[in-house]
């Protein structure tokens, strides 16, 4: 007979909890609350994250998956459904498919749970990852997989965050802002966007020896320029015109001439010269960060901005207000 652990009880408990937060998300017939327990589900699943001992994946998921995700959810509720906060009625059958979709997952997780408890020991990535760690120009191996291991899929990842904002701003014209706010929350955000924006900058920065990261950091970037729209500034801190534009492919653009760089001077793509290794990824992760920033905070305004085509250019669909 197999002798569980007491210790993994907080870890089945949490495994429950986040699979009956899935499954009440998917099921809800109200919107709203289905989006606030979206939101429950993404700080519960960041806790997850940290309990595996993953910090830098707890970073992105509680700013992104929770945060961001869970404000772009809500403002498209406000605009989109137009007063109409309830979902259309699930069929029997379509219950039915939710309830058997979790019921998949909850035996597929219990599955991994198991054989990652009672597995036997064998060499991980980690190990391997670790080895040529002095080697990568950082001491996190977590940013050493990202912008020197596999630098591809990180690019990759930069590719489609700039596509899918390229798809907001095709859809149309911004959406509407917000009234200017009264004098307790424009006092709260005279402190509350600085200490982000220092905040992202410091997770850039920490990011080469602990968790931190320009995913993380620009996330808390984005998180300043939504409060500053949700306090009465359209603008969000994002500049206008031609620079809006060069901020959104800075990440993606830098990423590619390094890589070209780097072939051109005889080496491999994105196989950075051992010395410049450490300066080259802290300068990919400082456009990445602005790129990723501008990226969120327009996909929050939801559009195309007034002076998308240039500054001071007029906008031929532009919509005149009577």
């Amino acid at each position: 007979m197999i002798d569980l652990n007491l210790t993994i009880l907080p870890d089945l408990l949490l495994a429950a909890m986040l699979i009956g937060l899935a499954w009440a998300a998917l099921s809800s017939d109200d919107l709203r609350r289905g989006v606030v327990l979206f939101i429950a589900f993404g700080l519960l699943l960041a806790i997850v994250w940290a309990r595996l001992q993953a910090p830098d994946l707890a970073l992105a998921e509680a700013a992104i998956g929770a945060g961001l995700s869970g404000a772009l959810l809500l403002v498209a509720l406000r605009d989109g459904v137009a007063g109409n906060e309830t979902a259309g009625k699930l069929s029997r059958l379509s219950r039915w498919l939710v309830d058997l979709f979790v019921l998949i997952m909850t035996c597929l997780i219990g599955w991994v749970l198991w054989l990652t408890i009672y597995a036997e020991p064998v060499e991980r990535l980690a190990q391997l990852a670790n080895t040529m760690l002095d080697r990568s120009g950082v001491s996190n191996p977590v940013t050493a997989v990202l912008l020197n291991y596999r630098a591809y899929d990180t690019l990759l990842e930069l590719v489609v965050v700039l596509t899918a904002v390229l798809g907001v701003v095709v859809v149309g014209r911004q959406r509407r802002g917000y009234r200017q706010a009264g004098p307790v929350f424009c006092g709260l955000v005279q402190w509350l966007v600085p200490l982000l924006v220092v905040t992202a900058g410091y997770l850039l920065w920490v990011g080469a020896h602990a968790p931190g990261g320009a995913f993380q950091a620009g996330a808390t970037l984005a998180a300043a320029g939504i409060v500053l729209r949700l306090a009465g500034y359209d603008a969000a801190g994002l500049p206008d015109g031609r620079l809006l534009r060069w901020l959104l492919v800075a990440g993606t653009g830098l990423f590619l001439l390094i890589g070209l760089g780097v072939t051109l001077s005889g080496g491999a793509v994105l196989q950075y010269p051992e010395a410049w290794s450490g300066s080259l990824i802290l300068l990919i992760e400082s456009a990445a960060t602005a790129s990723i920033a501008a990226a969120l905070v327009l996909a929050y305004r939801g559009g195309r901005p007034g002076d998308w085509s240039s500054a001071g250019d007029r906008d031929p669909n532009r919509e005149v207000s009577t």
